[in-house]
């Protein structure tokens, strides 16, 4: 077995790492990561993200009740803690008021890094997150995850998640301006390239199949460039 990456959990042939870019966003992203989840970093796009964002943090479970360093983090006066998920009373860039709400707080963004049916989960056993205040968009995007399909076409990756809440937060003010997220989609296109690569060579039996779920993987996909 080829070693990996510590960062990306890749192989070293194959580390992503080269395609990130450590950005200062002035946002602190916390994403509450499913323990399901973190079994398969290596696919995932929470752990991608956290590289990319400095101050970012994982933490992994699915009762948060009592973990004591997102306790730490939501009862520290420098944080304005909001909960990533839709609702009508969600804050969006275009909703008045927002920028004097945070005042001269730090946004504290928690992010549920899971499946959908996972996060409902995740929601179920911490009935107090969706007393934060919530953050949405105000704009209605789609996923280019072409290696996976989500339940309804407007759910979007963790990764794609924190790229177009850093633009919206740009407009109103709320993020550093200076700041180019775009390598946050640079280094999750680099990655749905080489899982579709990999997917084809096994097909191809150019590498053996290494999960039982291979099977239904049978037809070669083509490989987006994304220009």
């Amino acid at each position: 077995m080829s070693e990996r990456c510590y960062k990306c959990f890749k192989p070293q042939n194959s580390c992503l790492c080269r395609f990130t870019k450590e950005l200062d966003t002035n946002i602190k992203f916390v994403f509450l990561m499913h323990p399901k989840e973190a079994k398969r970093q290596r696919t995932g796009t929470g752990n991608l993200a956290h590289i990319s964002l400095k101050d970012s943090e994982i933490l992994v479970g699915l009762d948060f009740a009592n973990h004591a360093r997102l306790n730490e983090l939501l009862n520290d006066s420098h944080y304005f803690p909001v909960l990533m998920y839709p609702g009508e009373d969600a804050w969006t860039a275009q909703k008045q008021g927002f920028k004097e709400e945070i005042a001269a707080r730090t946004l504290l963004v928690l992010i549920l890094d899971a499946t959908w049916f996972c996060s409902r989960k995740m929601i179920e056993h911490n009935p107090f997150l969706l007393k934060l205040p919530r953050v949405s968009f105000s704009g209605t995007y789609r996923s280019i995850f072409t290696f996976k399909h989500e339940p309804r076409p407007e759910y979007i990756s963790t990764i794609e998640c924190c790229y177009y809440f850093i633009k919206e937060m740009q407009t109103a003010g709320l993020c550093n301006k200076a700041v180019d997220p775009e390598p946050l989609m640079t280094v999750f296109k680099e990655m749905i390239k080489l899982q579709l690569t990999a997917e084809n060579e096994r097909i191809l039996g150019i590498r053996p199949n290494s999960h039982n779920y291979d099977a239904k993987y049978n037809k070669i996909r083509e490989i987006p460039d994304f220009s």
